[in-house]
């Protein structure tokens, strides 16, 4: 972060220096979380409905906080701190992080979408990595928290910027691009992710689209040009679709899939042809790549820095990340998160793996609603349909019991057990058969990372 002064923070969320000094620091950190202070840093005590960060203010300030934004001031104010009152804090880092990205006249990439939102925006700033100083998304700060900390990271340093936004309710996407202010909007996709909480499809489109209300008027749209609703979008923008229909502006052909070790396509533009190598499994990599050389031809990127780019991503996280054991076994790591569209694309990835014996992991999967049912019992179906030999079905009995309902009658095998903790002895036991793969899949909230951490000591 470029250094603010005391002045200039308090200018910008409209709030009142309470106790103004001369000799205040500026600022190059802004921190809301009291456990992971950065010394010398801007305190801002985040509310949430269960707790509020005003009580960890003095906390602090003692750790090494150089001042505090709070909408409720302390009793006692610190000669040696700065304090900026102002009426929200949650509003206030928006403000702060608006201001503070104004700052940068640089390309700023705001990726979204309900499914590989995270994947594209790593490939993205792969590509752009090979001409550019990138500054990306951390780990998954695509909220009101993450977006503007993010922003707020940007310095002088930085010649391109690629940024993940995420939502789960109307007018969060429309709220993070007003900060964001991109000059290239991409959509990956239009799943049933947060169905629950938008009623549909449609309405999962509906609030993806907001990422348009702040984009610069003379920006770029990027749309998978595959998906049946995006392909319905029309804005007053220059309109780029990537994917495999002839429509598309970068249409990609030719892909070959070479199991755990990637895919490798071609995407052609109107100006180029890319081939493509990608380190990653799953023929859902080309939309990413597509979209990712769209954004670099964009930028003035040649023709070679994309294709090094592009064989230069690296998965962030458990994002089928595929972790090699002893005697050819294997694990795919999947499990940051889960919805319809992502566990087909999984499965459909273990299915194609060359291997003795193949192990789906299957766990809940959160917001979906009303189709929550059907949905899982769809999952649990699919992966006997695809051959899979063993499905474990982990977590409650209303959403795993369904996976396990759908593939025991589509005539697979199937165990079912309520908590990770209770099947992984016999995952242990699956997991030691020379050959074996074992998919490991499910929502965030399952926490199914501490299951690949105690398979991967076996």
């Amino acid at each position: 972060m470029k250094p603010m002064t005391v002045g200039q923070i308090a200018a910008a969320v409209d709030g009142v220096w309470l106790n103004p000094s001369e000799t205040a620091p500026a600022v190059t950190a802004v921190c809301t979380d009291s456990r992971k202070l950065i010394p010398g840093c801007l305190f801002l005590p985040w509310v949430g409905e269960r707790f509020d960060g005003h009580n960890f203010i003095d906390a602090a300030l003692e750790a090494g906080a150089a001042g505090c934004l709070c909408a409720r001031a302390p009793e006692k104010l610190r000669a040696d701190k700065f304090y900026i009152q102002t009426a929200d804090t949650r509003l206030a880092l928006r403000a702060l992080a608006s201001t503070y990205r104004e700052q940068f006249q640089i390309p700023v990439i705001q990726v979204t979408g309900s499914v590989g939102k995270t994947t594209t925006k790593e490939m993205i700033a792969a590509v752009l990595g090979a001409k550019f100083k990138v500054w990306k998304t951390p780990e998954n700060y695509n909220n009101d928290v993450g977006t503007p900390l993010t922003l707020l990271g940007l310095t002088h340093e930085h010649e391109a910027a690629v940024i993940e936004t995420g939502m789960n309710h109307f007018g969060e996407i429309e709220y993070l691009t007003a900060m964001v202010k991109p000059d290239i909007a991409v959509i990956s996709n239009i799943g049933d992710a947060h169905i629950e909480y938008l009623g549909s499809r449609e309405g999962i489109l509906k609030a993806k689209c907001e990422i348009f209300e702040y984009l610069k008027e003379d920006g770029l749209a990027i749309l998978n040009g595959d998906d049946a609703l995006l392909d319905t979008v029309a804005v007053p923008f220059q309109t780029i679709r990537c994917g495999k229909s002839e429509h598309c502006q970068a249409r990609i052909t030719e892909i070959a899939d070479h199991g755990v070790d990637g895919i490798s396509c071609t995407v052609v533009t109107e100006t180029d042809c890319y081939p493509l190598n990608i380190p990653a499994p799953g023929e859902h990599m080309a939309y990413a790549a597509a979209i990712a050389a769209a954004v670099g031809e964009a930028l003035g990127l040649s023709r070679e820095e994309i294709i090094r780019g592009a064989a230069a991503y690296v998965p962030a996280g458990s994002r089928m990340r595929v972790l090699r054991l002893l005697n050819r076994r294997i694990i795919l790591d999947d499990c940051y998160n889960a919805n319809p569209q992502s566990v087909a694309a999984a499965l459909e990835i273990l299915a194609r793996t060359e291997c003795e014996r193949k192990v789906a992991v299957l766990g809940d999967m959160g917001e979906l609603g009303d189709i929550g049912n059907r949905a899982h019992y769809n999952m649990g179906a699919l992966a006997s349909m695809l051959g899979i030999d063993l499905v474990f079905a982990i977590g409650s009995g209303e959403r795993a019991g369904r996976i396990a309902d759908g593939a025991a009658q589509s005539g697979g095998s199937v165990q079912y057990y309520p908590t990770k903790e209770e099947a992984l002895p016999e995952l242990r036991r699956q997991m030691g058969a020379d050959g074996t793969v074992m998919l490991v899949k499910a929502s965030h909230a399952m926490k199914f990372g501490w299951l690949v951490e105690q398979l991967q000591e076996i």
